[in-house]
């Protein structure tokens, strides 16, 4: 399990999962193979009901009423397992982030819906969610692995986005998208990470008006 998440978002040799899972999203990459979607969905309601370190590969087969060997036949351990479950949750977080964010009207409000759709769909997610409340021990330590990769991976895309409003005109093109983006994960990590005893992360009317008042000033250039 803690080689999986040290390898999360960065694997040594390839692109990260949150890569990886937002290229699917972008791509619409479908998996077609029934057997194999059988079997992720049984591991996804397993680890959701005992935890990933609690369960088996033989616990998976057994959900998914199929023997042991023909879960390894498609996943060679359970790391492995483990990753592509992990990917495919975020792979349908991007998928909605994408649908979200093509109902706001203007810049802020995609940054002002994007931070409030993120929050409620990485803390309502019964697996990742699951993980940042009860094996914070491991899921936190992995987004500081790598020299800080995973933040790096978010940041990216957050900043691609920003380029994208420049290229519209929607922001200034003075406007320095890195470090807004930086700025914008760390607080959006912070509150993942580690609860709000002031702010109601469930509440998205505290959350947008938390956005309003943060983080889309930070889409005007200093004077």
């Amino acid at each position: 399990m803690e080689s999986v998440l040290s390898g999360f978002m960065a694997p040594s040799d390839s692109e990260s999962l949150l890569e990886r899972a937002y290229v699917d999203a972008v791509e619409r990459v479908d998996d077609i193979d029934e057997l194999r979607t059988r079997i992720l969905d049984a591991a996804y309601e397993q680890f959701c009901r005992m935890g990933i370190r609690r369960s088996t590969m033989e616990d998976v087969a057994r959900l998914a009423k199929v023997s042991r060997i023909t879960v390894y036949r498609r996943f060679d351990a359970k790391d492995m397992l483990v990753e592509h479950v992990v990917r495919r949750e975020f792979r349908r977080y991007f998928d909605q982030f994408l649908i979200d964010i093509e109902q706001a009207d203007t810049a802020a409000d995609r940054v002002v819906l994007g931070f409030v759709s993120s929050l409620r769909a990485i803390r309502g997610n019964p697996l990742i969610g699951g993980l940042i409340a009860t094996e914070p021990d491991l899921l936190i330590p992995s987004m500081m692995a790598g020299g800080g990769q995973t933040l790096a991976t978010v940041q990216q895309f957050v900043a691609g986005q920003l380029r994208r409003e420049q290229r519209a005109g929607n922001v200034s093109g003075s406007l320095d998208v890195d470090l807004v983006a930086e700025m914008m994960v760390r607080i959006s990590t912070s509150f993942l990470a580690i609860p709000s005893a002031i702010i109601d992360l469930d509440d998205d009317t505290q959350l947008t008006a938390v956005a309003r008042r943060f983080l889309v000033p930070m889409l005007e250039p200093p004077a």
